[in-house]
């Protein structure tokens, strides 16, 4: 079982105290808010290839890097880092081949079905109006989508003019970034 052997690891880990070398404290040390990919090859690539040390900044994870909502939870932890944090500047980073941009909606509508969600419970979110179909679509180009993150970040209501948001793709295989939105022009 997973969690036996993460449990037994965790124990040798603290009482080896190999934890001290990771201490630092809650606030980013180079006042930055990364929203990523959740891509199991940017794990740690990505903070590499951004010269990122643990402690530098405040990684938040989610399918695509998309911040699909202005009053969702991604949204909330970016103005928590900046108002509560010290941080102040955000970098969305896409990524080449993302998953997202093979997602078809009815296709893991589906695979929902198969894994035991009622079709009624679909069907009643989608009368309730909560489109899974919209809420799970991805997207065809990463560029673009960058894009579109960037500026739900840079045109929210309560992100201040002085923050800048920069939108980059990095290359999963090789670590390679491109600027698509560079926030110290845009401001």
């Amino acid at each position: 079982m997973l969690l036996d052997e993460m449990i037994e690891y965790n124990k040798n880990f603290v009482e080896n105290k190999e934890y001290v070398k990771y201490q630092t404290s809650k606030l980013p040390n180079k006042k930055l808010v990364v929203v990523s990919c959740m891509d199991t090859r940017l794990t740690e690539l990505l903070p590499k290839a951004m010269n990122l040390r643990n402690g530098d900044a405040k990684i938040l994870k989610t399918a695509g890097a998309v911040v699909s909502h202005p009053f969702g939870s991604i949204m909330r932890s970016i103005l928590v880092a900046i108002y509560e944090l010290n941080a102040q500047e955000v970098c969305v980073v896409g990524h080449h081949d993302c998953g997202m941009t093979h997602v078809n909606p009815a296709a893991t509508t589906q695979k929902m079905i198969e894994r035991g969600i009622p079709e009624q419970t679909i069907e009643t979110l989608d009368y309730a109006g909560i489109r899974i179909k919209d809420w799970l679509r991805g997207f065809d180009s990463v560029s673009e989508s960058v894009r579109q993150s960037v500026e739900v970040i840079r045109n929210h209501p309560l992100i201040p003019k002085d923050v800048p948001v920069h939108g980059l793709v990095i290359n999963p295989e090789t670590g390679a970034l491109d600027i698509i939105e560079n926030g110290y022009i845009n401001q």
